[in-house]
């Protein structure tokens, strides 16, 4: 691999511009050689902010005409598995924004078609690369590692209406989050144990609550709600003889052997820096997929390891506290 990573994107909607192009921008090492968007003004208004000569509106035509060695693809996520298994079989590694497709079996067959052409598939899993979480994983594991981890979701999700359309749920499209940061914290669940429901006028389910045994001994509690006051997304982490409770936003208060006053990491300053795309864990993302890409490696959320989130989404629907109930009668 050249030094040089070239970079081809598809979509120019507003998480490509907002973190995800900004993030490929500051890297020396990559040149944003081409995009794609079906939307001309789009395409065009993303072109120009960030230099990209090459425009296309069809990505087949994209990557027959420009050679590039990855491909961004930041499409909803029942659009993702055609685009991203032809990269593939193009030889192109890919990244893909969460979720990875809409199904275990969907994520599970892209990475299969990573390996068969010997190409690297990356899921955005940014919660992983968020610098302050990452500096309290340390500390954690420092001690041992994680006995026990929190995972907390909270929206308003006002419209009351599916996810596209009904394309997705929202365990799998959006509180996957915080489904894959407990996974990354934990470990593979041994068992699993969930209670989930749907408050009127939803027609989606949209709280879930679930206790996890992981493989490692570890306890993890995964707490989400779509219903109620507004966003709030925090996590846990805890090890022998310490605790961190993180708001990735904001701080993490980090206890130590019984300290009655914590410490207090600030994400910013351990990022060193005010810029979302950089405290929130995009640019650290960017910056691996394109690393690994150089080095050969497999990233830490590879499309093999996102499929296992995907697989976890699936226990929890399929391990209810009431065996007996059937949630879709009458509803």
């Amino acid at each position: 691999m050249a030094d040089q990573v070239r970079v081809g994107l598809i979509g120019a909607g507003g998480m490509a511009n907002g973190v995800h192009y900004p993030s490929l921008a500051e890297f020396d090492d990559v040149e944003m050689a081409a995009i794609c968007d079906l939307v001309p003004d789009k395409l065009a208004k993303t072109a120009e902010r960030f230099g990209i000569r090459r425009t296309f509106t069809n990505y087949q035509e994209m990557l027959e005409e420009v050679d590039v060695d990855a491909v961004y693809i930041l499409m909803p996520p029942h659009h993702l598995f055609d685009i991203a298994i032809y990269c593939a079989n193009q030889g192109k590694h890919i990244f893909m924004e969460k979720p990875p497709g809409v199904t275990y079996e969907q994520a599970r067959m892209m990475a299969h078609a990573c390996q068969q052409n010997d190409v690297l598939g990356m899921c955005g899993f940014n919660r992983r690369y968020i610098p302050l979480i990452q500096e309290c994983r340390r500390r954690v594991d420092e001690r041992g590692g994680v006995i026990q981890a929190v995972s907390t979701f909270y929206k308003l999700h006002s419209s009351h209406q599916p996810y596209y359309a009904g394309a997705i749920d929202i365990l799998s499209c959006d509180a996957v989050h915080a489904v894959d940061l407990l996974r990354w914290m934990g470990g593979e669940p041994k068992h699993v144990v969930s209670h989930i429901s749907r408050r009127e006028p939803n027609v989606m389910d949209d709280a879930f609550n679930v206790l996890i045994e992981f493989e490692s001994g570890a306890t993890g509690v995964l707490l989400t709600n779509w219903c109620v006051g507004g966003r709030r997304h925090t996590f846990e982490m805890h090890g022998r003889g310490i605790s961190c409770f993180i708001d990735p936003d904001d701080e993490a208060l980090v206890y130590v052997d019984g300290a009655s006053e914590p410490e207090v990491l600030k994400s910013r300053e351990i990022a060193g820096s005010d810029e979302r795309h950089h405290f929130y864990g995009f640019l650290g993302e960017a910056r691996h997929f394109i690393d690994c890409i150089q080095s050969g490696e497999q990233p830490s959320s590879s499309l093999a390891d996102a499929a296992l989130t995907m697989k976890l989404v699936n226990q929890i629907y399929a391990n209810p506290i009431d065996g007996g109930s059937n949630r879709w009668i009458g509803r």
